[in-house]
């Protein structure tokens, strides 16, 4: 008889479990659990008590928190210390920017799917749509990405819209001559910028999510705010920011660039600055740029500034003719079309006046990318990505229609079905969570942990469509029968 009841045993776990029973509710069930046991096998009194004193202190260790954290956590934390290595500051400041939004009850393992239906649904004021609607609509139509290819670059007549018409201002506020978009309105633009071709989406996006002006808005003096801003609304300057070096990209923190603080001569007058040497290479927009954003690990080792001789990473504002600057020759990764290239410079002399935020903010520049970039994680590469999974579903769901094999088109077969499923699938979901984040941002909130987990999946499902394409293209070539005509020229 004890035995069958050892035999119940499984399936009580697997109810509790099932059930996310509270600890209590477990201890309960196993006292109950020990005590039929111990009547059924026939134990002695003094056994079944140590049995149940024993199952006692157990549950007191564990469900008592005082009692656990002294006993059990505080040893597992310290073991944990000594096999990890130590944080260093910049990941402490990466890991407390921004905020925390829904996905922290996502996350925990219970949440509260009535809270994010209750967030109110991103939607475009006529003033966004009708942009979206006019203006975004006639840049696609101004662009022939077989053309701008060919060149290498879009034609003057596209650089021209794009300044003329606002496109490099969207984030910035009406005041300064700026959109005043949402979030959301931008996220729309680029998604439908890269429908048509990535160059204008990428020239687009990288002002308005990973260019100076976020920072400005957050960071910058009213001077600088000032000076920059309307100047940037208006397209008057073309905005790039260095960040990225040949040695550190998404590892930020690790980037080699250092800057002295020390005296110099600026503009015929001695000034107190720093002296910044820097190599950054794949900068968007940095051939065409007029002003970037400098990213670099600024030292103070005279103490001009304070006591504190390594200041940490800073971000400047530098103008591209600023003495001693050097843009390099164009990049051409993959075949890109949008204007990218290298930023560089050796010992070049800048005024503190050039830091964003003015000299207080030496030191400052890690929280302010970690806190800025959410906002580009949600929107540029999300959008650039949806869009072009949106193209993707089109253009391949179209043409599997209109494609006939042994009289059937092809896509009937069940291999391009399966493929089409996918691309379909990834097309809504990836909008889905486009529209999520972005929304998030709009409700005032710097989501930088779920902005970095939407762009890497995003990306990653838009190249496995491009691959499912890729594959179908391949699967067409090789099942193609030659045309006679084709034969005879030969």
């Amino acid at each position: 008889m004890s035995y069958w009841f050892l035999v119940s045993l499984p399936p009580l776990v697997v109810a509790l479990a099932y059930g996310r029973a509270p600890f209590f509710a477990w201890y309960g069930a196993g006292l109950v659990w020990l005590a039929l046991l111990a009547w059924l096998a026939g134990w002695s009194v003094q056994v079944t008590i140590g049995a149940l004193l024993l199952l006692t202190i157990v549950g007191a260790v564990f469900g008592v928190p005082g009692i656990r954290r002294g006993l059990v956590t505080a040893g597992i934390f310290r073991a944990f210390r000594k096999a990890l290595p130590s944080m260093s500051q910049t990941e402490k400041d990466a890991l407390e920017a921004g905020t925390v939004w829904w996905e922290g009850q996502l996350f925990s393992g219970k949440p509260d799917w009535n809270t994010l239906l209750a967030y109110p649904a991103p939607r475009l004021t006529p003033e966004e749509q009708r942009f979206l609607d006019v203006e975004t609509s006639e840049l696609c139509r101004l662009t022939r990405d077989w053309e701008c290819t060919q060149a290498q670059d879009m034609p003057e007549a596209v650089w021209r819209y794009i300044r003329d018409n606002g496109f490099l201002g969207m984030i910035i506020p009406t005041e300064y001559g700026g959109k005043g978009f949402s979030a959301f309105a931008h996220s729309q633009v680029i998604t439908k910028l890269s429908t048509r071709s990535s160059a204008p989406a990428v020239t687009v996006m990288v002002p308005n999510s990973l260019g100076p002006a976020e920072l400005l808005l957050h960071y910058g003096t009213p001077e600088q705010k000032k000076h920059y801003l309307p100047r940037l609304a208006r397209g008057q300057e073309i905005p790039a920011f260095a960040l990225t070096s040949p040695w550190a990209g998404s590892d930020a923190a690790s980037i080699p660039d250092a800057g002295v603080v020390c005296m110099g001569v600026h503009n015929g007058r001695e000034v107190l600055g720093m002296r910044v040497s820097f190599d950054k290479r794949y900068i968007t927009l940095a051939p065409v740029c007029t002003v970037f954003g400098l990213a670099f690990r600024l030292f103070d080792p005279d103490r001009l500034l304070g006591d504190v001789e390594d200041l940490g990473i800073t971000c400047a504002l530098v103008p591209h003719d600023h003495p001693g600057v050097n843009i390099g020759r164009r990049h051409l990764p993959l075949n890109a079309v949008w204007m990218n290239g290298p930023i560089r410079g050796t010992d070049v002399f800048m005024p503190l006046e050039f830091i964003i935020g003015g000299p207080q903010m030496a030191g400052q520049g890690w929280r302010m990318l970690m806190e800025c970039l959410a906002a580009g994680r949600s929107i540029s590469l999300p959008g650039s990505n949806t869009g072009m999974l949106k193209m993707t579903a089109r253009a391949v769901g179209a043409y599997s229609r209109v494609r006939y094999q042994f009289k059937t088109a092809v896509g009937k077969f069940e291999g391009v079905e399966e493929a089409l499923t996918r691309i379909g699938a990834n097309a809504y979901l990836c909008d889905a969570a486009r529209v999520m984040t972005a929304g998030a941002i709009d409700l005032g909130e710097r989501p930088s942990v779920v902005s970095a987990i939407v762009k890497y999946h995003v990306t990653e499902r838009a190249r496995q469509c491009r691959r499912h394409n890729a594959r179908r293209q391949h699967r067409q070539r090789t099942t193609r029968k030659p045309h006679p005509q084709r034969l005879s020229d030969q």
